[in-house]
């Protein structure tokens, strides 16, 4: 945050649309004090709590960086698929923006088979090695790779369970944090007014339905995870 003024941080937030939550109606009680106001049955969220929630994220991605973790990026609704994939290959860390395939994280050793064999199919038709297979055959093999391609092309630079999760909106990616939950692994979530709060380590309450909004936040995770891993050789100096 020390390139922008606190005022110029929010007005940046503001501008992107992250003060906006959900009506009220559906409001997890859990988020109450992050509201800042409810306008026309509508809750506006608190940018400055929001700010100090982001800070903290940031700080738990820089260390994290710096320790030389990963960092699984999870975003599966339309709004958040290009955002998420370009924050993840900026940082080069993998990411989930289809499907979330159910044991990523709970049963990955059978997740890492089916993408060694992604991997060895890709090398295959890439080398000439499918020429043996019949016209047929290589029609069927193609559809596999491209049904895996779209499951686990995101997790190949994944060779272990991952350090943490960043998940954009953690009730739609429920199972996702369940498994994270359930492996002892840390999630920072952007959740908007309906989520649960305590549901994850590190929350960022804001909104998780505008393009504008999940950008901006995708962009500051990243930041912080590269900031992270550049300050590495100044600690070593």
């Amino acid at each position: 945050m020390s390139e922008q003024t606190k005022e110029e941080v929010l007005k940046t937030m503001f501008t992107a649309g992250a003060h906006f939550g959900y009506s009220k109606t559906r409001r997890h009680p859990s988020t109450a004090a992050y509201i800042f106001a409810t306008k026309n049955k509508n809750d506006i969220i608190d940018l400055e709590k929001t700010e100090a929630l982001l800070m903290k994220a940031e700080a738990f991605v820089k260390e994290l960086a710096a320790s030389g973790k990963n960092l699984l990026f999870v975003g599966v609704k339309p709004e958040a698929k290009k955002a998420v994939y370009e924050g993840a290959l900026h940082v080069d860390m993998p990411y989930v923006i289809e499907r979330w395939v159910g044991g990523a994280i709970t049963n990955f050793p059978e997740i890492k088979k089916r993408i060694a064999k992604l991997e060895d199919l890709r090398d295959k038709k890439e080398k000439g090695g499918l020429d043996m297979y019949t016209k047929k055959e290589r029609l069927l093999i193609d559809e596999d790779i491209a049904r895996m391609s779209k499951n686990f092309s995101g997790l190949v630079s994944l060779k272990k369970t991952p350090d943490a999760l960043f998940v954009i909106d953690p009730k739609r990616e429920h199972i996702a944090v369940a498994e994270a939950k359930h492996a002892g692994i840390p999630v920072i979530a952007l959740m908007n007014t309906d989520c649960n709060v305590k549901g994850v380590e590190y929350p960022i309450v804001a909104n998780d339905a505008s393009i504008s909004s999940i950008t901006h936040f995708v962009n500051a995770i990243a930041k912080a995870y590269k900031d992270g891993k550049m300050a590495v050789p100044e600690k070593a100096a």
